[in-house]
This record gives C-alpha cells, structure tokens and sequence, in this order.
C-alpha cells in the first residue's frame, strides 16, 4: 500500500550545538553558509541552496525538540558541485582533520565521493560530488 503523503524534500534540520558563536564560525567560513537570524525569538540558522540547519543551544533549545538534544549527535551528507580534490585542499587549508575519505559511497540517487569530518560539536559531516 502507497502512503498518502508524498515527500519532496528536506527543508531543514536542527543541530543541537554547545557554542552558537563557534558553531556558526565554522559553518560560514569552512563551508560558506550564510547565518540567518529568524522569527520573533531571534532564532539562529545557517542556510545554503534551498536548505537551512536550524541551531538549538544545548540546555535551552527549542520546543518541540527530539527527545534526546545533545550537541554532537548529528551526522549529515551535504552535496557540492565543487570538485572533493578542491574541498580536501580548503579543509586542510582550514585546519580541518579530515576522517575518512575521499571514498566512494551511495547517496540517495547513485554513486558519490566523499570526505568526512567533525564539526566543532563532535558531530559527523560528509561532503559529497555526485559521479
């Protein structure tokens, strides 16, 4: 049986992170998202393409939450056009360790190359080229 409602994309995410400063430090300078300030709470996001990555601060994030929030605990594939050799080199460039990669893998529609990471929270990032 087919469900009656059907997905088209993810819209955003939340991370729930230690350090709203350093958090967007990295986000905007290593992986050049743009910070958004929103809603009438003053709420901090960082958004790229058609996408955002909400930010909730540990101990006092937003409701309704997942029922366990701790920075650290994300782990998120994000795809670029920009060529892994060159993303490699800005990493390293950013002081950025690199974990694993460039590697091959499987991403929601075929074949990618990927490179992985730690943001400052602990929490697992993975840059991605489609084939």
């Amino acid at each position: 049986m087919t469900a009656p409602i059907v997905i088209d994309r993810l819209d955003h995410l939340v991370l729930t992170i230690a350090d709203l400063d350093t958090t967007c430090e990295f986000y905007v300078h290593v992986l050049g998202m743009e910070k958004v300030v929103f809603g009438a709470d003053n709420r901090v996001g960082l958004s790229f393409g058609v996408q955002k990555i909400n930010l909730h601060p540990a101990g006092n994030e937003y409701e309704p939450r997942a029922t366990t929030a701790l920075p650290g605990t994300g782990d998120v594939c994000l795809i670029t056009e920009t060529p892994i050799a060159d993303v490699v080199l800005h990493l390293e460039n950013c002081g950025i360790e690199i974990i694993l990669g460039p590697v091959p893998k499987t991403g929601a529609t075929g074949a990618i190359t990927s490179v992985y990471f730690r943001d400052p929270d602990g929490n697992l990032i993975e840059v991605s080229n489609y084939a």
